[in-house]
């Protein structure tokens, strides 16, 4: 904790030694505090670093809202190497072994610098215009919430920390918050959403790697959706009012945006600031690659001439999806997820490299060849001038096909159902390679249209369409809390939410609700616990510290 009052210092010094062209990181007089926040260069060098702050955490927005959502296999990998995060993937959480340490891997060290720069662009820096000190104002607000949301929803209530004071504060005293309760810090977010979108006022939104007001329009829609859906310590399900407000934020994005006609272009880096995105973190060779894509493929060595496609053919890698550096396979998906995707689906090639293992019967001479795993490359970024692959594909935060089936589930609530399907029917069309014509989607794949049925029936079928959609893109695990089951639970409770493997053919829900109900949210780990006298556990999980619940 004693670190806490130079986290800023350390952000600061961190923005100004990053490289980062595609941010125009170029900072003016930084090496001295009482020389800093005095040009609008600085403010905007700042705003750029806490972009760029917020891009290291991009892992972690995979581990919060996607490991535990059921997709992942269990056990090995189809070349051997154990997989990693196994405690998350299972749900086998506890104090002990929480999952994520440190408040999701450190996510206020995102949110202390945006109390940082709220604090002196709404107190200082004079030197602003109107309209400049608005629009970074808006971002901060908006980035703020996008981060309180992740908290809230992995965790509940957490420590609400809005001024940079203790950032400051030299007594230990003064370093502990205890944890708000859920209503209060869903307040918070939903009044810092507000703030963005009254600094922003009309202004536009143009970039695809800063924070905009389209950012800000579609974090409102997923808040108040989540609000209106998902009871939470002491906050109730809003309901209609807050599916209503939900739909009124999503409706101002309809027609800004567009789905690419092609599914893998999306993530292709030839197609960067493409007009689906809406946000994304930016990577780039030479300033930073997402290394960590590297884990969900496999070396050449332990992959040549070792499996086979369906039809019999030897697969010996040129360099579509393997992995050229020392990365091990760590993270597979299903194989339930690959067949639940019709083979007319382009996303399901653009997705996974299915492998199969080659059995010989010499006695029947009869050969056979069965599922073995899946490699990804939907995000796998690029092949550059030395033959290597780079892992260079932007992380997509937002995009239309998430409008769309957010649109989806939200007049699903409404009691709209056939609007419903028609938002399903417009994602699919466009999966089926009829974008933008539904009638011919219609005409080419009766068999695939949608056709709206009870509100429980409309909440699986946009579940399996998201699951299809959002490979590794974070959602998964807050899909399966959100939407609901045939009982009005979480659907995470209901093995229709679950998925095969090609060694465990059952199909049982990802948490018990009889027992395992208080896992909707996460653990706080010890080490936290013990920094801070004021913190209690998350409800539900056992606790080594007595009377703190």
């Amino acid at each position: 904790m004693k670190r806490m009052k130079y986290i800023w210092l350390s952000f600061v010094a961190l923005f100004f030694l990053t490289s980062c062209d595609e941010l125009d990181l170029a900072p003016e007089d930084y090496y001295g505090s009482g020389n800093y926040w005095k040009t609008e260069a600085q403010v905007e060098a700042a705003m750029q670093g806490v972009h760029i702050s917020a891009r290291s955490y991009y892992w972690s927005l995979f581990q919060m809202g996607e490991l535990r959502g059921g997709t992942f296999r269990v056990g090995a990998s189809m070349i051997g190497t154990s997989l990693d995060a196994q405690q998350v993937v299972t749900n086998a959480l506890s104090e002990d072994v929480p999952g994520i340490t440190n408040w999701g891997n450190g996510i206020y060290y995102v949110i202390f610098p945006l109390n940082q720069f709220i604090s002196e662009v709404e107190n200082n820096c004079s030197f602003l215009s109107e309209s400049q000190r608005n629009y970074y104002l808006g971002q901060a607000y908006g980035m703020r919430a996008f981060y309180y949301f992740m908290l809230y929803r992995t965790y509940g209530g957490v420590p609400l920390i809005t001024t940079p004071d203790v950032i400051s504060s030299t007594a230990a005293e003064q370093l502990y918050v205890a944890r708000a309760t859920a209503e209060e810090t869903l307040k918070l977010i939903k009044e810092d959403i507000t703030t963005s979108e009254t600094y922003f006022g009309s202004a536009a939104s143009s970039s695809k790697i800063h924070w905009t007001p389209n950012a800000t329009q579609m974090l409102k829609g997923q808040v108040y959706l989540w609000s209106a859906k998902v009871a939470t310590g002491d906050h109730a399900a809003g309901g209609q009012s807050d599916l209503t407000i939900a739909k009124n934020a999503m409706q101002n994005l309809i027609g800004q945006y567009s789905l690419l006609d092609k599914f893998g272009e999306i993530f292709d880096t030839k197609h960067k600031n493409n007009a689906e995105t809406i946000f994304a973190f930016r990577f780039l060779e030479g300033e930073a690659h997402c290394n960590q894509v590297g884990y969900f493929v496999a070396e050449s060595r332990y992959f040549d001439g070792l499996f086979y496609t369906k039809e019999g053919k030897v697969m010996n890698d040129t360099l579509e999806v393997l992995n050229t550096s020392t990365h091990l396979l760590r993270y597979v998906y299903k194989w339930g997820l690959f067949e639940s995707m019709n083979e007319n689906d382009t996303r399901i090639a653009a997705t996974f490299l299915p492998c199969y293992s080659q059995s010989i019967d010499t006695i029947a001479k009869d050969t056979t060849y069965t599922p073995a795993g899946l490699l990804y490359r939907k995000t796998l970024g690029s092949i550059n001038a030395t033959n290597n692959r780079i892992y260079d594909a932007d992380w997509v935060v937002y995009r239309y096909a998430d409008v769309l089936l957010t649109m989806a589930e939200i007049e699903n609530g409404l009691g709209n159902s056939s609007s419903a399907a028609d938002y399903i029917n417009q994602v699919r069309a466009r999966a089926y390679g009829h974008n933008g014509d539904v009638a011919g989607f219609r005409s080419a794949y009766p068999s695939e249209v949608y056709t709206a049925g009870s509100f429980a029936e409309n909440e699986l079928a946009i579940l399996h369409e998201r699951d299809k959609e959002f490979v590794l893109e974070g959602t998964r695990w807050f899909d399966v809390v959100r939407l609901r089951g045939d009982d009005g639970n979480s659907i995470c409770f209901s093995a229709k939410a679950a998925y095969t493997d090609v060694d465990d053919d059952t199909k049982k829900p990802i948490l018990d609700y009889a027992t395992q109900s208080h896992m909707l949210l996460w653990p706080i780990n010890t080490g936290v616990l013990n920094q801070n006298p004021l913190l209690t556990q998350t409800p539900g999980y056992p606790t080594n510290y007595g009377d703190r619940n």
